[in-house]
């Protein structure tokens, strides 16, 4: 008796229970993931100030990348021994801003036909480089370069290789420009480039 009145309990439970709804999708479209570019051109503190500036960037972190040594410092960087290039991690909304535009930039911050060297800056730490996270950055990467050589008499030297490791600079060489304008260095070497691509995103606007 007991387990048929059970089982009449739930019956009845089950027929005022509403059967589980399937989770309701938004119908607007999904919010744009952000990507990332990974590139060397020079300074670090140069590149960084640049990218900063440009729209659809929404995060730019100095650091290395392309040599063999773990975990380097900024001293064995410098040093030349580890391989390792300073270079710039560009997070940016390809809604607002593509890969090939972040290239775009990149060609135009520091000059790809001068060999381990940017101005005054000397070494393989100062190379021009792009380091792809997959093939379509690859095939983007040769294809810019590709272009921007037609305009170009001296070849460019930039290497595009694959991404393996990359490591944050120490944190004082983040925001480097914006904590240390009054720096001579900055001053003298990255105020003006940021002046110049300030009047061009001035020139572009409406």
């Amino acid at each position: 008796m007991k387990s048929i009145l059970m089982l009449i309990a739930a019956a009845s439970l089950l027929a005022v229970t509403p059967p589980a709804q399937a989770e309701e999708k938004p119908m607007s479209q999904p919010k744009s993931q952000t990507q990332r570019a990974t590139l060397g051109g020079g300074c670090f503190w140069c590149t960084e100030a640049i990218f900063q500036m440009l729209p659809g960037v929404k995060s730019v972190v100095s650091g290395y990348a392309g040599g063999k040594t773990e975990s380097p410092t900024y001293k064995e960087v410098c040093s030349g021994a580890t391989g390792h290039a300073e270079v710039i991690q560009v997070e940016f909304d390809p809604a607002v801003v593509s890969y090939e535009e972040i290239l775009d930039t990149f060609w135009e911050a520091h000059d790809p036909t001068t060999l381990n060297r940017q101005g005054a800056d000397e070494g393989t730490q100062y190379r021009s480089i792009i380091l792809y996270e997959n093939e379509a950055q690859k095939v983007a990467a040769e294809k810019s370069k590709a272009a921007v050589q037609k305009n170009l008499i001296k070849p460019i030297v930039t290497e595009i290789v694959p991404l393996t490791k990359f490591y944050a600079a120490e944190g004082y060489h983040q925001d480097y420009f914006r904590n240390n304008e009054r720096q001579p260095y900055c001053q003298v070497v990255i105020r003006p480039k940021v002046e110049k691509f300030e009047k061009k995103l001035k020139s572009q606007k409406p």
